[in-house]
């Protein structure tokens, strides 16, 4: 997984090769069980794969564009070409966070359908399949979101556009995990304890998980370890004597609320990536995302800035034992050619 994770490369050409509906299905499926957290989280997501589907989504893809003062200075031809570029792109998958009655809930269920759609780029990555993860707010409108049936307090998160391609564009350099890194408590502790990870192990995979994708190569993280103490004893949720070490993962501070949502989507696939890392090694990763991160009075002894947000809290240590629970997930809800007709599968 490691090699695929750093050489997956997002795709914006495609070649004119169908994609099976059985092949998506698979890799929703597959995806959906490399997902482990706690809680039941809710999402759905829309498949587009016939010519009548993509030109219904193209239609109202470019609503925004077409009714805008932008339009009377483009071309027809312009809007035409971004219509097109639509239709001839083969697949196109939609993934919606069904809503939840707590700010906690809808983010579980964000923090879930991301991570799942970062698992797809990289299990289709191994067929042969190349993805662009797509959100531009130029596209996002009234109209687009009526005809995906958007509900209140659902989240849109973007569209996967799917095709087999013939050439994958060179990868640019990530920023080493050191240089967003800051330890809270004492190494020597888990240097004593071969169970727990020692920091150096937890910085080499997450040097690894950094080739996670972001919009303009943002890198929008940064990371906060927390290896014991009283600090790691007030956050831990483990009630032993051995306080587990906390790899806390931050979103950066960003005015802009699309580019927000962009940076806590980008963050969530790096912690994917990590835990999908951390399967070889002896030690677990346990994934949630607290009631206290809710609460910012419990950020000052962490440092965190006024914009910053934890976006997931990882419990790093223990022996393995056995074959790893996994979070029980509901059959994932798949609406085939939605543009044309909806239906579970």
């Amino acid at each position: 997984m490691s090699g695929t994770i750093r050489e997956r490369r997002t795709i914006r050409r495609f070649s004119d090769i169908p994609v099976e509906q059985g092949i998506i299905v698979s890799l929703l499926n597959e995806a959906a069980a490399l997902y482990e957290a706690e809680g039941t989280p809710r999402w759905r997501c829309l498949f587009a794969g016939d010519p009548e589907s993509r030109n219904e989504l193209a239609e109202c893809m470019i609503a925004k564009v077409k009714g805008s003062t932008l339009a009377k200075l483009l071309p027809a031809k312009m809007t035409d070409l971004m219509k097109k570029q639509i239709i001839n792109t083969p697949a196109h998958l939609l993934f919606i966070a069904e809503s939840g009655e707590t700010e906690r809930q809808q983010d579980i269920n964000y923090a879930a359908v991301c991570s799942i759609m970062q698992s797809v780029q990289l299990l289709g990555w191994e067929q042969g399949l190349g993805m662009l993860w797509y959100t531009d707010p130029m596209m996002l409108s009234e109209p687009f979101y009526k005809k995906i049936g958007l509900r209140a307090k659902e989240r849109f998160a973007g569209i996967l556009e799917i095709g087999y391609f013939d050439k994958a564009p060179k990868g640019r350099k990530r920023t080493p995990a050191e240089r967003s890194w800051t330890i809270i408590g004492e190494e020597g502790s888990l240097l004593a304890n071969s169970a727990l990870p020692a920091p150096q192990s937890v910085l080499k995979l997450l040097n690894e998980a950094v080739w996670a994708p972001n919009d303009g190569m943002r890198e929008p993280w940064r990371f906060i370890y927390v290896t014991g103490g009283e600090v790691a004893r007030q956050l831990s949720s483990v009630e032993e004597q051995i306080v587990l070490p906390l790899l806390l993962v931050v979103a950066t501070e960003e005015a802009d609320p699309h580019k927000q949502q962009e940076d806590y989507a980008a963050v969530c696939c790096l912690v994917q990536n990590f835990q999908l890392l951390a399967k070889s090694e002896p030690w677990q990763v346990r994934r949630h995302i607290p009631e206290w991160v809710y609460e910012r009075e419990r950020y000052k002894a962490l440092g965190l800035r006024p914009l910053e947000r934890i976006v997931a809290v990882l419990e790093l240590g223990g022996y393995k034992r056995g074959p790893e629970s996994r979070a029980l997930h509901p059959e994932v809800r798949i609406e085939l050619n939605s543009f044309v007709k909806t239906g579970p599968l």
